[in-house]
């Protein structure tokens, strides 16, 4: 089950594209689906998770909670909506691109991908752009 909440005045309207394309990542990439629930936010509502359970003083636009086990996927997913209208303006793309490539990245790393080196911002940005294509 995929869920969606909000911490902030943003909101999806129609979600269910959202879900078949969220599920589809997730089984594209040969794993199943429990719980994940996405939360959107402000930048001092992430910040504040930040600090508190990474111990990480800076904004960031997603922090992922992975509960998964083995092959099941199961997390939280909570989005700076801040962050994200200020990176399609940096990156100079419309806020739905961003919001999709955020949302593809927080399933993304609960399927395994990370993004600490070149190389593995490399992969997890072309599995990004492959599932952003498949958006309908």
């Amino acid at each position: 089950m995929i869920s969606f909440h909000s911490q902030t005045d943003f909101d999806i309207s129609n979600t269910q594209p959202y879900v078949d394309w969220l599920s589809d990542i997730v089984s594209s990439e040969g794993r199943l689906l429990d719980e994940l629930s996405f939360v959107f936010c402000s930048d001092p509502f992430l910040l504040d998770l930040n600090i508190n359970y990474l111990k990480h003083k800076t904004y960031t636009d997603i922090i992922t909670f992975d509960y998964s086990k083995s092959n099941t996927i199961s997390g939280e997913v909570y989005i700076s909506i801040d962050r994200v209208r200020e990176n399609a303006n940096l990156y100079d793309v419309s806020f739905n691109v961003e919001l999709h490539r955020v949302l593809a990245h927080g399933v993304l790393h609960l399927c395994g991908y990370t993004d600490k080196t070149s190389n593995e911002k490399a992969i997890m940005r072309a599995r990004e752009d492959y599932y952003m294509a498949r958006f309908k």
